[in-house]
Parts: structure tokens; sequence; C-alpha cells
């Protein structure tokens, strides 16, 4: 028996989700365990880069 749960990538070159067999990796992100969390992989990105963008650890003030 075969428990492997499928994951999910979004492919930045095409704008959809595919499964492990679609592009290469440089043109996705993920994996995502659910299609619809696949289907957010740009919210996601984005909320995280805002996030590391005002991180102060990560935000020196003197690179500003």
């Amino acid at each position: 028996m075969n428990d492997v749960k499928p994951q999910y990538y979004y492919c930045v070159k095409h704008h959809r989700v595919e499964g492990e067999d679609g592009c290469r990796a440089i043109d996705r992100l993920g994996p995502y365990d659910t299609r619809e969390e696949a289907e957010r992989a740009l919210e996601t990105a984005e909320a995280r880069n805002e996030e590391w963008d005002n991180d102060p650890v990560w935000n020196d003030p003197e690179d500003d």
C-alpha cells in the first residue's frame, strides 16, 4: 500500500498548478500539500516577502 500523498506546485512560467511531473523546478514554487495551497502560491510568497522586508533581524537599518 502506498501512502504517499501527491504534491502540488505552482508554475510561474505557465501560471498554473501542476503535479510532480510538471515543469522544471526553477519555474515552480512548492511543493504544497493541497491544490488550493498551490493556487495561492504567489499570494503566500508576497506575504512572506513583506514579513521578511519588515523583520528587524534581517532588515539592518544601516543598509538603507
